[in-house]
């Protein structure tokens, strides 16, 4: 187990020693350094496996340095096997059971001593099996950091790709144009007089319907930029028919935003693609906004979601614990756009990819965990 050392020997210096403290020092299953310190109280070595024995109790890690650790790790020599033990001890709450009832969750010395570990007695049955899961943690990892290069990505794009305020050229560009962009006001680019709903939760469902219904909290933690009416999970209001909304029926290209959240999210919004004659309407806390002359399908999706639009929406935001947008005041801003609409599809496809590319990595990261932990349960008493 470990021991702190005094707080007055902390610093940000790499000479010192690097301090491991708990599970804030840990990153996808190895120590991170973060702080460091110049006292040497106890330690763990390069190969090591670290324990978090304070909350969250049971998280592991391996580390690659010789470091100092602190009371809220434990340092435990085993190999691989040992490890991805441990790591099943941690998923199914081995430690956080006998934690249970501490007004601190932790666990002592004696309580990490006396676990009881099965293990193979053939060292080979034992390599076997730790090299097994060392190659699904390393195909975890390798698309855990895809997936972080492909978000930078995306987030740097969509900081270039849009021009900042006061300007009417982005920093980057298609080739084949040049022509500065478009500059409106928002009531001039789209019509607000398509009427949203106020149906709650409670009067949606997910088995049956004929119109389907957007909800604000699906915009801000579900959808992305663009929503695939077709093809993306969108509950149905409950026993109504398209006679019950009939000028409120969406059509692709529209814009729905979410004028109401905890937080700057705020104003985030979706556009209706793919929707294939399907009814499809806008619901609770939302604003309908149809452009008044067609724009590539996305690119508006995409740039009301950029920094460039929607730092415009930050300080018209009012309330304390919830933020909310009034029609009015999103009538204020200004929407910049270029001109040619193969512009606009080339910058809406482009984000489209990297959303694909995200999508899809994600996918495999989920049916990787999916497998390691199936596997866990499986190859280990």
């Amino acid at each position: 187990m470990g021991q702190s050392p005094d707080g007055s020997t902390y610093s940000d210096e790499p000479s010192d020693y690097i301090l491991v403290q708990g599970n804030a020092d840990l990153k996808d299953g190895w120590v991170v350094p973060r702080v460091w310190t110049s006292q040497k109280t106890k330690t763990a070595q390069a190969g090591d496996l670290i324990m978090s024995v304070r909350a969250p109790v049971g998280a592991m890690g391996k580390t690659a340095y010789d470091i100092v650790i602190g009371r809220g790790v434990a340092a435990i020599k085993g190999n691989e096997f040992i490890y991805q033990t441990l790591v099943k001890y941690d998923a199914d709450r081995y430690w956080k059971k006998l934690a249970a009832g501490s007004t601190f969750e932790s666990v002592n010395s004696n309580e990490v001593k006396g676990a009881i570990i099965n293990v193979p007695q053939d060292i080979e049955e034992q390599k076997k099996i730790g090299e097994y899961f060392l190659n699904l943690d390393h195909l975890i990892t390798l698309n855990q950091q895809k997936i972080t290069l492909l978000t930078k990505l995306k987030k740097a794009m969509l900081e270039k790709m849009f021009p900042k305020k006061g300007s009417v050229i982005p920093e980057i560009r298609f080739n084949g144009f040049a022509n500065a962009w478009e500059q409106r006001k928002f009531d001039e680019v789209f019509d607000c007089t398509i009427p949203s709903n106020t149906l709650s939760r409670a009067e949606l469902n997910y088995e049956s319907g004929s119109v389907r219904n957007i909800h604000y909290g699906d915009i801000l933690i579900k959808y992305g930029s663009v929503v695939d009416v077709k093809n993306d999970e969108i509950p149905f209001a409950t026993g109504k028919s398209s006679e019950d909304f009939k000028s409120a029926l969406l059509q692709d290209g529209d814009i729905i935003i979410a004028d109401t959240a905890e937080d700057e999210t705020t104003g985030k919004a979706c556009e209706i693609g793919n929707s294939q004659g399907l009814d499809v309407v806008s619901g609770l806390h939302t604003m309908v906004c149809r452009p008044r002359n067609k724009m590539a399908l996305g690119y508006l999706g995409y740039y009301l979601n950029s920094d460039a639009y929607h730092h415009q929406l930050l300080p018209l935001m009012q309330g304390i614990k919830v933020l909310s947008l009034s029609r009015t005041n999103v009538q204020k801003t200004m929407v910049c756009y270029p001109q040619s609409k193969a512009e606009q599809q080339l910058i809406a496809d482009c984000f489209r990819n990297l959303d694909h590319l995200i999508t899809l990595h994600q996918r495999k990261l989920d049916m990787l965990k999916k497998l390691k932990s199936a596997c866990l349960s499986e190859m280990f008493i």
